[in-house]
């Protein structure tokens, strides 16, 4: 059946970038609906072998990356990058837009029905496809991502605010329901991969251990945890309602740079971020200063409200003997 109205309405949409925005949400609102159906959808969550990088592929990350790639055809868009494929891959030879994506973030969520997602940010076309990602995040001209969840959405940001659509179920539509997103300024959650703690550098645990601490401890403030393990949805709560999320280095073999990609997963979630108000880093030094030096190539990636970015930073800069102390003794940072 033919759509009677745009998939999403074009006045809050750059011109140039319109088409191939609106051909990713042709495909996000078709996942979204496989989604939805759960196994009555197939075994989305089923095992289909191992990406470049080593991590397990599912097969609705295989058939999401050929459905992004195939609708991109024929809206500008001269290179694709995918967190699923070993090199770039050419679409429209005079193209004027090189699209970095990762089809389906959160794929272990799969089968359990948590929020996952789709991560894109579009950059200027370079003749090198290499050389059209290998650059700072702050080139980048668009950034954002779909959630598929009990709601539906698309956050997006063209680089002036972060903009926030909701997926009507009705007419299978995205439609804006917040022009300019802001993260809460105040939170007291934070996001990390607990199980970790006896890998991370001392001023990691030094800022854990601190908000364990509660009220009792130097923060002066009792802190929740969250962790969902889909970056989508943890990236999603702290636009909602602040906070801040940690995916640190440690010393695992393959860990020295963390684990998520700086191309398809770090540098996108900087730039809504920070364009909602908040701080994106490596722990110390802001993302979207920095360039991937390898198309799949890893970053520590800390994000959320910018207070607590920030003090995230002061503990890398603490002395030896304060951030390997117990909390009682950091008197810098009692209230």
């Amino acid at each position: 059946m033919e759509r009677k109205q745009p998939i999403i309405s074009p006045e809050h949409v750059p011109e140039r970038l319109h088409t191939p925005l609106a051909a990713l949400c042709g495909v996000a609102e078709r996942l979204a609906f496989t989604i939805a159906r759960g196994p009555l959808g197939g075994a989305l969550g089923a095992a289909v072998g191992e990406n470049t990088d080593g991590d397990q592929q599912k097969a609705l990350d295989v058939m999401a990356d050929e459905k992004f790639a195939a609708a991109l055809k024929g809206t500008g868009v001269r290179w694709y990058a995918s967190e699923e494929q070993e090199e770039v891959v050419a679409i429209d030879e005079d193209g004027e837009f090189a699209l970095a994506i990762d089809p389906l973030d959160g794929s272990s969520n799969i089968d359990v029905n948590v929020s996952i997602g789709t991560l894109f940010s579009i950059y200027e076309a370079k003749d090198d496809p290499n050389e059209s990602f290998l650059r700072p995040a702050r080139e980048q001209i668009a950034a954002g991502y779909f959630i598929y969840g009990p709601q539906g959405g698309l956050v997006v940001s063209f680089g002036d605010g972060t903009q926030h659509y909701v997926l009507d179920p009705d007419s299978r539509r995205f439609v804006l329901v917040n022009e300019r997103v802001q993260i809460p300024a105040e939170s007291t959650e934070y996001a990390i991969n607990a199980s970790n703690y006896r890998h991370w550098q001392p001023p990691v645990r030094a800022f854990i251990d601190d908000c364990i601490a509660g009220a009792e401890g130097p923060r002066g403030t009792n802190f929740n945890m969250r962790w969902v393990a889909s970056l989508v949805a943890e990236t999603h709560r702290i636009l909602s309602r602040g906070g801040v999320f940690l995916y640190p280095s440690d010393d695992r073999k393959g860990y020295e740079r963390g684990r998520l990609r700086m191309v398809y997963e770090c540098a996108p979630v900087a730039m809504v971020i920070e364009q909602a108000g908040g701080k994106a880093t490596d722990g110390v030094s802001p993302i979207l200063n920095q360039s991937a030096t390898e198309l799949h190539g890893r970053s520590p990636l800390v994000f959320g409200s910018a207070d607590n970015v920030a003090r995230i930073a002061t503990y890398h800069e603490l002395p030896p003997n304060e951030v390997s102390a117990l909390f009682g003794n950091r008197g810098l940072f009692r209230n």
